[in-house]
């Protein structure tokens, strides 16, 4: 159905050149992508602006701890945040800095415009100065005991404990976070926005529907009194611009960060006039993304500076909560932060985009990353669900039909029909931010698909009629292609893997309602890895997180431990992985085997199989006799030296992962078809490798 075209301009918050991405921002940055790529994807024309908070004392300080003049310091770390944001498919328009020409411009004209209204005023004001270092301490620069709750080592500006805000002198106890000295104080000519003289319009702001109605609460007791009037001035030393006239004052970097929305905006633009003409457009939609812990700013300052210089106001203001590891703040001195650079070296970026969408929602709560959470649903959704439906369908289609799709099957089109409706759902709740909710639809469709596939058995089908069989499978490829389309907002790398295979091109939202024409699909190529436990101790040592004495568990691994679809877990085993009938030392491990070629070890196919019997060999100590439902591959039957560390009803129902391409090998008490995989030092210390109930039958294991 056609729909109105939007155009939407989008931001989200500048980070601080002071340091590096971590995945505390990445929240914001990964919520704000998925809503950008969703309007994109929809056809709606959005411009998605951004770039580095490059001014102010920390950023200064930094630079010369590290011997490098401020701008050399902010450009690298300009190029760094660009390549973080660019490992997790971080998608602007136009990506810049404050520290800029364009809005050096800006910022004087706001400036100009605010002190011809009468909106700013100079004052004396008392602050605290270091006398170790001579120099005026930025709020942040101050610890001590906050004034309303006595909670210890609270910043200069406001308390994380109970949240109230306050001024620096309010701080009981207070010390420098620069040298440790106690601070004393002096006095200095600063610059105030009188906030007051914008009381009327930013109360009527807060009712046009700019935040959520629970935030819009919040805000309400900042106008229980006066509007405290704001320090947009700092004093030198200080890296940023200075105030024109006043020889030693700069812009608080409060006052040129969010102007810098507009400089990016200008520079992607290639002028000042076009981005204020573009910024003034009434049909343009502008949204801000943003954390609830500058809400303040941009409810009350930003507006105030938008309204004092003759610019119209957001449309909305988009806020989302914090981001705690396993349950704790993240803190380097928690010992609980991890930058997006450590978690891209030995983690997904799309399993933490998946993540992400599984636990956002349009309110202000707070998201704990849990590492278990984070493997089960990435484990169980996106590969056991979502990208198996493909990774069993598209491999045999190629194994059996020649790669080719035909005509889906009558007995599909209800099950298709069901999938396009979906979108109306999907659709409202990536409008509303609401992923989670994007995520469930998407498995439960996913969960459809699958077992649509399990009741036609197309590998047993094609026996008897290859053309149906190539209706079921082609069906099940529709499915794919949908769920691809509906997850490519937020897993897009996935998406665009999907579309290879299926060879549609880059689709849109509107091919939802197309059908795939005929086509030969390319060879398979896996869609996503699982989450492995070493993969996360690992990545947590590295974030130092965790003791490196606790970051890798000595689990077993195989050959199949790589799978991408299919769940490879296996107990803690003392030696290395071993097939039927072995049984190594527990005491010394072997010598290693001649080596193998990368060749020679690509050529071991291996399967999932359903054990559907299981019998000790009465004569034997070790073996016992599994038969096995291979899918496609029918029933396999195997002598495995597995029986004292298992009784047969144990086994029976359990899905294994077996060599399927070895030939068949004559024993003593009868035919061995294949080797299954296990770990263990042997006798009743042998485990068999297990793998998820998602998986099915023949599915091959790469």
């Amino acid at each position: 159905m056609p729909y109105p075209k939007r155009n939407i301009l989008v931001t989200s918050a500048l980070p601080y050149a002071n340091g590096s991405i971590h995945i505390g921002h990445l929240v914001e940055y990964i919520q704000t992508d998925i809503w950008v790529r969703f309007e994109r994807l929809r056809g709606h024309h959005v411009t998605y602006v951004c770039g580095d908070d490059a001014h102010g004392t920390p950023v200064m300080l930094r630079a010369r701890s590290l011997k490098l003049a401020p701008e050399a310091f902010i450009e690298k770390m300009n190029q760094e945040h660009r390549e973080d944001f660019a490992r997790f498919d971080i998608a602007f328009y136009q990506y810049y800095s404050t520290h800029s020409p364009e809005n050096r411009t800006l910022c004087v004209d706001a400036f100009e415009k605010l002190m011809a209204g009468g909106h700013l005023i100079w004052r004396d004001v008392e602050q605290f100065y270091d006398p170790a270092e001579n120099i005026f301490l930025p709020d942040r620069f101050i610890r001590g005991l906050c004034p309303h709750c006595r909670s210890p080592e609270q910043y200069g500006d406001s308390c994380e404990v109970c949240g109230k805000h306050y001024s620096p002198i309010e701080l009981i106890e207070p010390r420098s976070a620069i040298s440790g000295a106690v601070p004393i104080r002096k006095k200095s000519r600063h610059l105030f926005l009188r906030l007051e003289n914008f009381r009327p319009q930013l109360e009527k702001l807060l009712r046009t529907g700019m935040v959520d109605a629970s935030i819009a609460n919040k805000l309400d007791e900042w106008f229980s009194g006066e509007l405290k009037d704001w320090d947009i001035s700092r004093d030198e030393p200080f890296f940023g611009f200075e105030i024109p006239g006043e020889k030693g004052k700069y812009f608080y970097n409060w006052l040129d960060a969010p102007i810098g929305y507009l400089a990016s905006l200008a520079h992607l633009l290639q002028g000042i006039d076009q981005a204020n003409e573009y910024w003034q457009n009434p049909d343009l939609e502008i949204h801000h993304f943003i954390g609830k812990d500058i809400v303040y700013f941009h409810a009350l300052f930003w507006p105030a500076i938008l309204i004092g210089s003759g610019r119209r106001l957001p449309n909305r203001l988009s806020v989302h909560g914090h981001l705690t590891v396993n349950g704790e703040k993240m803190s380097k001195s928690r010992g609980t932060f991890i930058s997006a650079a450590q978690y891209a070296r030995h983690m997904d970026p799309q399993w933490l985009r998946y993540y992400f969408a599984t636990r956002l929602g349009p309110t202000p709560a707070d998201l704990d990353l849990n590492f278990t959470d984070f493997a089960a649903r990435v484990n169980s959704e996106l590969v056991g669900k979502i990208a198996n439906l493909l990774s069993r369908v598209a491999p045999m289609l190629t194994r059996l039909l020649d790669g080719q799709t035909g005509v889906i099957t009558q007995d599909a089109l209800a099950l298709l029909a069901g999938y396009r409706t979906a979108q109306d759902e999907i659709v409202a709740a990536y409008e509303d931010r609401q992923f989670a909710t994007v995520t469930r639809i998407v498995c439960g469709l996913a969960d459809k698909a699958n077992k649509f596939v399990e009741d036609n058995a197309p590998w047993s089908l094609v026996k008897r009629d290859a053309e149906a069989a190539r209706g079921v499978l082609t069906a099940a490829l529709e499915c794919s292609r949908i769920l691809a389309i509906y997850l490519k907002p937020i897993v897009p790398a996935f998406s665009a893997k999907v579309e290879a295979c299926l060879r549609t091109g880059e689709q849109a939202w509107s091919d939802i309602e197309a059908s795939m024409p005929p086509v030969k699909i390319a060879p398979f190529e896996h869609l996503v890895g699982r989450v492995d436990e070493r993969q996360v101790q690992v990545m947590l040592q590295d974030a130092q997180v965790i003791p490196p004495a606790a970051a890798v568990p000595p689990t077993a691994t195989s050959a199949a431990a790589t799978s991408p679809e299919a769940a490879i877990s296996a107990p803690a085993a003392k030696a290395p992985a071993s097939g039927s009938g072995a049984s190594p030392s527990a005491d010394a491990f072997e010598p290693l085997a001649p080596a193998c070629s990368i060749e020679q070890f690509a050529a071991v196919d291996l399967r999932v199989g359903k054990v559907v019997s299981a019998e000790a060999v009465l004569e034997s100590d070790k073996l016992m006799r599994l038969e096995l439902d291979a899918g496609p591959l029918g029933t396999r039957q195997i002598l495995a030296g597995i029986k004292k560390a298992y009784a047969a009803e144990n086994l029976i129902g359990r899905m294994v992962i077996f060599c399927a391409n070895l030939p068949p090998r004559k024993m003593k008490f009868g035919t061995s078809e294949g080797m299954i995989l296990a770990a263990g030092p042997g006798g009743s210390e042998v485990f068999v490798l297990g793998i998820d109930s998602g998986a099915k039958p023949g599915q091959r294991v790469h």
